[in-house]
């Protein structure tokens, strides 16, 4: 098998398939601030910012900038810790938690709109490989770590 030739293939199918609207919907939301609210809205709590800037292996910098503007925008809350004053905690507010629930429904009808598309047997076929893509990506990352 040429796995150039198919990996040519592939890339020519994700940059037709990144042009759909609902395609980008979905990619977006896995960055920037629809990535933090989600993130803060499945944890169900108080959250430190490098927990955050390490689910999304972006620099401590990068989180202060998109906690500020969600701030901002009444989204989340920054608070001490109570229990260590040199922590800052933070939590969505019930705005924040509002929007969070609008865009994940959004979200979530886009790509059920697109595995129905696909019809049960590929659909199902494409989420497990995506799975095993995503499997091996955390193992490779797991190995980098203990170079």
């Amino acid at each position: 098998m040429d796995y150039v030739e198919l990996a040519m293939r592939l890339m020519e199918n994700m940059f037709m398939l990144h042009k759909g609207k609902k395609h980008q919907e979905m990619n977006r939301s896995v960055c920037g601030e629809p990535f933090v609210l989600e993130y803060l809205y499945m944890r169900k709590g108080d959250v430190l910012p490098s927990e955050i800037s390490s689910q999304m292996e972006i620099s401590s910098a990068r989180i202060a900038a998109t906690l500020r503007t969600l701030e901002k925008k009444n989204l989340i809350v920054r608070q001490i810790d109570q229990n260590d004053r040199r922590r800052v905690l933070v939590t969505l507010t019930a705005l924040g938690k509002e929007a969070t629930e609008k865009h994940h429904k959004k979200v979530l009808d886009n790509v059920t709109y697109m595995l129905e598309s696909l019809g049960e047997h590929d659909a199902q076929e494409y989420v497990r490989i995506i799975g095993r893509l995503a499997q091996k990506k955390e193992n490779r990352c797991l190995n980098d770590q203990d170079i």
